[in-house]
């Protein structure tokens, strides 16, 4: 399998019921026409309903697929489409046909300077737009961040801040004239300029904090003088205000500075916060700090006390301002003191995770059993020990999360049902399926919860009953429909269908079509009155719709054998709308005959 964990169940949760069957049959008529690997990516060629076949991307690592799978076809109702899914199926069932093919670093490798630049110049040529993302990208990249981690201490020569405060002020301009142009839609600042910020942020992770600090003061600087330009549209500073803060801390914290050059970053950093009225009071408290506080020092070498690294009250910072210490030390592969900090702090998941990273598996388990907190740390616990390919821990922490207090439940029960799949553990299965039943109900789910559960079916098909009625979010009526329909409870679907409205067209048509044989007199009532009020408001634009409705109507009338009033019914409609001519000509349609 060229995807690393890669499982029919981890599709099904990824996916909706329509595109998991539609991927299926796209992989089983060989829609998918071509697949290569290359390095921790796949890229198919998938054929749809247009000309041009569509592109899929997969990117993945050692623990699996990556959050965010790409396809170049316009789906956007929730999860992978269906050329996603037959991509992956395929991945699954026939890795031996993906060829192997050279990364893009690879292939560049084999390109001199010129042929390189002829590469970009071809590719310009072929979409023009790309000119732009390349002069952004050299604006930014005037001189580069190193590619290794320094060996020595970081140089204090100052890189150009020129190019990095010209891009912060270009942004700046460009939304003014956006503004000035009448345009709301959208913010065409942020995003912008959180890239800039992150230019910065990736000098500090590779332990240049120097440099990183000359680029976000030549950032800061220019956000802060400009900023009035857009401030008169409405435009809010505290998300890059935010941004900055946080690399303006790690970057400080990375750095080696002299105390002179601490002064002067205290008073800019003052300045800018009384000037822009934004908050920086945990970079300040990063440079009083440093590294060198006494409470600090102690911790870092195991002298651990219930006060932690705090003389009296924490500041609000302290939690934000301590993540971002461990994740300096942990790029410094300073592990113990990583451990000895978040434990600290009160870092729990952190903590847990790094015993586990360190291959300390059993005393991340044992220490998890009175320090786990939350779902969230449960969650990030399992996610590290199966990559660490503790499955059988993993399993036990998914069932300890599962009763602690959280939001990520349903992705906790999710692994447990994995995980006991791959164990084969059954029962533990079958009770990870209840729980995902019981958060996010769907039919998918409730149907294999019956499978899992075979004699005990009858048992248990009453309590998901009883839970799936009592979810009254609306995201759920897809799968309350599909399960009243499968288990025939008919007057269920009916009374939720009577309070569903024109956003639920489809599943009110799929009720009426089973409920025909069953309550055809409801379903006259209700498809008449949808369809009449849209005849009597005179939508033109949905008279399709309205016609639809008839059509249901009439297979009613025709099932109770009432084909005379069906017929008196639409010479009444003809004769009330005859001066809609649009229509009548609809009305006429030998589908109503």
């Amino acid at each position: 399998m060229p995807i690393p964990k890669l499982t029919k169940a981890t599709i099904e949760h990824n996916t909706s019921a329509q595109s998991l069957k539609r991927g299926e049959a796209y992989y089983l008529a060989g829609n998918v026409t071509s697949a290569v690997r290359r390095g921790n990516m796949v890229q198919a060629v998938v054929e749809g309903s247009e000309v041009e076949p569509y592109r899929v991307t997969l990117p993945f690592d050692d623990a699996g697929l990556a959050s965010t799978l790409f396809c170049t076809c316009p789906y956007d109702n929730g999860g992978w489409c269906k050329h996603i899914v037959a991509t992956l199926l395929l991945c699954m069932r026939q890795p031996e046909i993906i060829d192997e093919g050279p990364t893009l670093e690879q292939l560049l490798d084999r390109l001199n300077d010129v042929q390189t630049q002829q590469l970009i110049q071809h590719l310009v040529k072929k979409d023009p737009s790309l000119i732009d993302a390349i002069e952004r990208y050299i604006n930014l990249s005037a001189i580069a961040a190193p590619s290794n981690p320094p060996t020595k201490a970081p140089r204090h020569t100052s890189i150009d801040p020129a190019p990095f405060r010209h891009q912060v002020r270009r942004i700046l301009r460009e939304a003014v004239r956006y503004f000035e142009d009448g345009w709301e839609e959208e913010d065409p600042i942020t995003e912008e300029l959180l890239d800039v910020i992150q230019r910065a942020q990736e000098f500090s992770a590779q332990g240049d904090g120097n440099n990183a600090l000359v680029i976000l003061e030549a950032i800061t600087t220019a956000c802060v003088e400009d900023w009035n330009d857009v401030e008169e549209f409405g435009a809010d500073n505290s998300e890059i205000a935010n941004a900055l803060n946080e690399a303006w801390t790690e970057a400080i914290l990375t750095a080696q500075l002299t105390a002179e050059e601490e002064i002067d970053l205290q008073v800019m950093l003052e300045a800018w916060q009384d000037e822009w009225d934004c908050d920086f009071s945990m970079s300040l408290e990063a440079l009083r700090q440093g590294w060198d506080d006494p409470l600090l020092q102690q911790v870092l070498e195991g002298n651990i006390t219930g006060q932690g690294v705090w003389a009296g009250d924490a500041p609000d910072c302290a939690r934000d301002l301590t993540l971002i210490r461990l994740q300096i030390l942990d790029r410094q592969e300073r592990d113990q003191e990583y451990l000895y900090l978040a434990q600290a702090e009160g870092c729990t998941q952190q903590y847990l995770t790094m015993l586990t990273r360190l291959g300390r598996v059993e005393e991340a388990v044992e220490a998890a059993a009175t320090q786990m907190q939350s779902a969230e740390d449960a969650l990030a616990l399992v996610q590290t020990l199966k990559q660490q390919g503790a499955l059988e821990q993993a399993l036990k922490i998914c069932q300890a999360g599962l009763n602690l207090s959280g939001h990520c439940h349903y992705e906790l029960a999710i692994s447990m049902s994995e995980l006991a799949v791959e164990l084969g553990e059954d029962e533990v299965a079958l009770n990870a399926r209840i729980q995902i039943f019981k958060i996010q109900p769907s039919f998918r789910d409730y149907s294999l919860v019956k499978e899992l559960a075979r004699d005990s079916w009858s048992t248990l098909k009453a309590d998901l009953l009883a839970t799936l009625k009592t979810h009254e979010s609306w995201k759920f009526t897809e799968a309350k429909v599909d399960i009243f329909l499968d288990e025939g409870m008919i007057e269920d679907a009916i009374a939720l269908a009577d309070g569903l409205g024109y956003y639920h067209s489809a599943l009110i048509h799929r009720v009426m079509g089973a409920a025909i044989s069953h309550s055809p007199d409801w379903v006259i009532a209700n498809a008449c009155g949808r369809a009449a009020s849209i005849m009597d408001q005179g939508k033109s634009n949905e008279y399709n719709l309205a016609i639809k409705w008839l059509e249901k109507a009439r297979a009613a009338y025709l099932q109770t054998g009432q084909n005379l009033q069906w017929s008196a019914y639409r010479s009444q409609l003809m004769q009330v709308h005859s001066r809609k001519r649009k229509l009548m000509e609809m009305l006429k349609s030998p589908d109503l005959d």
